[in-house]
């Protein structure tokens, strides 16, 4: 089930960071059992009234001139319509209405992707009411006046956001063919995967205006079954500075990851394995997909008997934080290991719909335990109760224990281990919640 994606868009001071910070709390720090992963202050996972989605903040703008404004504003519109399910475009009352706003509101109209126009800074609506009708003239619905720094009418606008993730939902609930995402740094190859693998040149790369409109899906059949694959390629523009096409990519990156079941994540051979690889991964992880990591251009590498074996520890180190993920040596080039591809995605999907058996799962848990004490403080040892898988992708697992402060996360991570030497769950991470009961509950 993906989560949809709502993007904010808006000129520079009309309080697109607050309202981003504001919705997105203080939970945008580093995640905590995730070496490696940065949380950019990009996206933020967001929950209203049970529904969860991912909140995209498209970048700041450096006013310089009206006219700068008025193509930056249009560049973030265009990566909203491009990767957003629903679009925040917000508006300033004090400022009022101003050119550059309907002009984007004009692209956002044309888009018709479902816009909700927010008038911010309304901090007494009694009075400012009257000036937030004006914004009635920009022909994108009614206008939702909010104060994010004050936090007024936020509940409102979700509530005019969420109204629109239905039919997303819908839209996505119909599809079953697995979905795969083809994820990495920029030039390393993964359209020629994509290619390769539909023996002809369907995903067309070219930077002419007008083809940066992305994730363009491809159906490959491979063995009978079809499969969906979500290819983040694109937008090769020149002139972008580096920090944009970051931002871009990790907005497509999160975009794309969020709709796949499995997400591949493909490596350079002959530039190494680095931490820009580690933060696109780690998106996969936190999300917990199904993953596979492909280290592409293996053909291009001189190769010795050590040479696969000291390449898999380095990917590991760097990615330490995902020890289940399946590495494979590829070539898109050649076409080396293609074909395994398929069955590895095939396993690692099988790994993410897998379910365990009640009682199986607290054997495994008891003999863990017999094999290696549970922790204590004070006089006090944690007491595991009774242990059941309660979803799937990723399979997730509820731990009923006497008191959560001693379920220390060393001892869940070897409680995981032990389940994984039992039921494999290669290429996928697994996710255990730890309830508490009290002794007399239990």
């Amino acid at each position: 089930m993906s989560k949809p994606i709502v993007a904010i868009v808006g000129r520079p001071n009309v309080g697109k960071s607050t309202l981003f910070n504001s919705l997105a709390g203080g939970n945008i720090s580093i995640v905590k059992d995730t070496p490696g992963v940065t949380r950019d202050r990009i996206y933020a996972d967001i929950e209203w009234l049970g529904r969860n989605f991912t909140l995209i903040d498209t970048g700041g703008i450096e006013p310089d001139s009206s006219d700068v404004i008025l193509s930056q504003m249009r560049e973030q519109a265009q990566i909203a319509i491009d990767t957003a399910d629903v679009i925040i475009f917000i508006t300033d009352v004090r400022q009022g209405l101003v050119d550059s706003d309907s002009k984007v509101a004009d692209m956002l109209r044309r888009s018709h992707k479902p816009v909700v126009l927010v008038v911010n800074k309304v901090d007494n609506f009694d009075k400012l009411m009257p000036d937030v009708y004006e914004f009635y003239n920009l022909g994108i619905g009614d206008p939702v006046p909010i104060s994010a720094s004050s936090k007024l009418g936020i509940g409102d606008m979700l509530d005019e956001v969420s109204k629109y993730f239905d039919d997303v939902e819908a839209e996505e609930e119909e599809d079953e063919r697995p979905k795969i995402a083809v994820v990495g740094k920029p030039n390393v190859g993964k359209s020629s995967i994509i290619n390769k693998l539909l023996g002809e040149n369907r995903v067309i790369v070219s930077n002419v205006a007008g083809t940066t409109r992305d994730a363009i899906d491809t159906q490959v059949t491979w063995d009978g079954r079809e499969y969906i694959f979500i290819d983040t390629a694109g937008l090769r523009r020149k002139n972008k500075i580096k920090e944009e096409l970051e931002r871009y990519s990790i907005i497509r990156t999160v975009t794309a990851v969020d709709r796949a079941d499995v997400v591949v994540v493909v490596i350079d051979a002959v530039e190494g394995v680095t931490e820009q690889d580690a933060k696109i991964a780690g998106i996969a992880h936190e999300r917990g997909k199904g993953v596979v990591i492909a280290v592409n251009k293996w053909d291009a590498i001189e190769k010795d008997d050590k040479t696969i074996y000291k390449y898999t520890n380095k990917v590991r180190e760097t990615l330490s934080f995902m020890p289940y993920a399946e590495i494979m040596f590829i070539s898109a080039q050649t076409g080396q290991r293609l074909s395994k591809l398929f069955e590895t995605i095939d396993m690692v999907l099988a790994n993410q719909a897998m379910r365990v058996q009640t009682g199986v799962l607290n054997e495994i848990i008891t003999e863990a335990v017999a094999l290696q004490q549970t922790p204590s403080d004070k006089g006090k040892r944690l007491k595991i109760y009774y242990t059941t898988q309660v979803s799937v992708k990723p399979p997730t697992f509820v731990i009923f224990v006497n008191d959560k402060e001693l379920a220390h996360f060393s001892y869940i991570r070897y409680l995981e281990n032990k389940i994984r030497d039992t039921f494999g769950f290669k290429g996928t991470s697994l996710k255990f919640i730890i309830r508490e009961r009290k002794e007399k509950e239990s």
